[in-house]
């Protein structure tokens, strides 16, 4: 019988497969075979897989596999029949006109399912709200600077509306940073808001160093603020997605909007009593005639304000998992049989550390070639599809690296506990390899094999264990990557 696969390419992966220098693609698409109009495809031989690679931009990828040949890729145009359903729901939207890439920079990830009913109506009056809402900005910030003598040189208004003009450019530049966070990385907040949160602060202080240089160089006063405002802007657009997920974990309750209120209170509060502390720094006449020293105090003030969002960051104690939390809490499964609870594991959690530089290492989001390396083997493929039939993924480990490195890919259907079981899998395989410098291939796929039996016996446990310490399993923040899908249609 045969048993085509598909795979289809929907746009991003995760950010330890960003790396890999692969073709983008846009749009998961599920083709049946009855749709692909090629000859090779009418009559196929019992022993015959096909396999679909399909792109954003229409090409697809098609692989032909035998026991009389090796995999091989042909490249071909296709049609989007199957993006009909998603296209309809678009339409009805209002929104099949736009290009694909815009849509995934002004809409969120699985529009329109992924958001309410409400969501696309509001944004669009908003937008002409925001637009009339920054006119009045440009117009009244020319009074503004009016009243505090700009243009009191040249006597005339036309000096205060220039200066104006170049004060609203210095924000409008800073604003291409908000807009480039949101747009480009606005999926990733919800998994790790502490870490975002304090790089956040790292960059608004680089961003500082502009508006301090102006002093020095004050005929530079416009380019070295835009500077500024634009690495401070990029801050903020890091700083205000990530904090409404923490205020999102405080209210508890559900009394979101009263924690937010309350919030601002703090705020607002500490923002009157800084103003009036650096009002008297700043009336400290040595401090003022001395540019080093006003530097100094700065320095020491931006260090002291990091440590503290440091501290502040690590006391949050979430209950839900992501893939930092999720390595920790798996390796102390495996390793003692045991999990730990949501203070021990927030507080091992290093804020600062990238997926990239964590080890072991897993790359998530494997395209078919590179899963089963440059043997383009038919059996391999075979093997791989048998072994794991009753798994959501792929995962082999990388025979390319002499560091311990696994590829995983997702089926179609995959969740995010799929993932969850796929670094089950990754840390049972990283204390248990063996390290032999002649590894054969059969002894690769047996450990592979006792893996699987080892997690079908112990994740279950696994989970158990996750909610008698009080672990909220029902929020797993491991997204799966929408790169690559692959799906099986008939048996093996």
């Amino acid at each position: 019988m045969s048993y085509p696969l598909q795979l289809s390419f929907p746009g991003l992966a995760f950010e330890s497969s960003k790396t890999r220098t692969r073709k983008k693609a846009h749009h998961f698409q599920t083709l049946c075979c009855s749709s692909l109009q090629h000859p090779s495809l009418q009559e196929k031989p019992d022993n015959e897989v096909i396999l679909l690679e399909r792109y954003g931009n229409g090409t697809a990828k098609r692989y032909t596999l035998d026991d009389a040949v090796q995999l091989q890729g042909f490249l071909e145009k296709n049609g989007s029949e199957n993006r009909s359903f998603e296209e309809s729901r678009l339409s009805e939207a209002g929104l099949s006109w736009l290009p694909d890439i815009l849509k995934d920079f002004i809409l969120p990830a699985g529009f329109p399912g992924s958001v309410s009913d409400d969501y696309l109506q509001y944004m669009v009056l908003q937008f002409p709200t925001n637009i009339t809402g920054w006119i009045c900005h440009t117009l009244v910030t020319s009074s503004l600077l009016k009243a505090v003598g700009a243009g009191s040189f040249t006597g005339t208004d036309a000096a205060a509306s220039a200066a104006a003009i170049r004060w609203v450019s210095k924000d409008g530049i800073g604003a291409l940073g908000r807009l480039f966070i949101g747009g480009r990385f606005g999926d990733l907040f919800d998994d790790d808001p502490k870490q975002w949160r304090m790089y956040a602060d790292f960059i608004g202080s680089a961003g500082s160093i502009f508006d301090l240089t102006t002093q020095v160089y004050p005929a530079y006063f416009l380019p070295l603020a835009s500077l500024g405002n634009l690495t401070k802007a990029v801050a903020r657009g890091l700083k205000d997605p990530s904090f409404r997920v923490i205020q999102n974990h405080f209210a508890v309750s559900g009394n979101l909007g009263e924690v937010a209120a309350k919030e601002e209170v703090w705020e607002v509060g500490a923002q009157l009593l800084g103003l009036a502390l650096g009002i008297l720094i700043l009336d400290t006449p040595d401090l003022v005639k001395s540019f080093p020293l006003l530097t100094s105090t700065w320095m020491s003030m931006r260090l002291l304000h990091l440590w503290l969002r440091y501290q502040s960051l690590s006391v949050l104690r979430f209950d839900t998992i992501n893939l930092k939390r999720a390595r920790i809490l798996i390796k102390s499964h495996i390793l003692q049989s045991r999990v730990l609870g949501c203070v021990d594991c927030n507080q091992d959690e290093n804020i600062l550390s990238w997926e990239t530089f964590t080890r072991p290492r897993i790359i998530f989001g494997v395209p078919l070639e590179e899963m089963i390396g440059g043997e383009r083997s038919v059996a391999k493929i075979k093997m791989l599809l048998k072994l794991y039939a009753k798994e959501k993924h792929f995962l082999v480990v990388n025979q390319q690296k002499t560091d311990f490195e696994v590829l995983v890919s997702f089926k179609v259907g995959a969740t995010s506990m799929s993932v969850l079981r796929s670094v089950w899998q990754t840390y049972w395989l990283h204390e248990n390899w063996k390290s032999f410098g002649n590894r054969s291939s059969d002894s690769d796929y047996d450990q592979l094999a006792q893996s699987l039996l080892e997690m079908e016996v112990k994740f279950e446990d696994f989970m158990q264990q996750l909610d008698a310490v009080g672990w909220d399993t029902s929020q797993i923040n491991l997204k799966v990557p929408r790169k690559i899908s692959i799906e099986e249609l008939g048996p093996v």
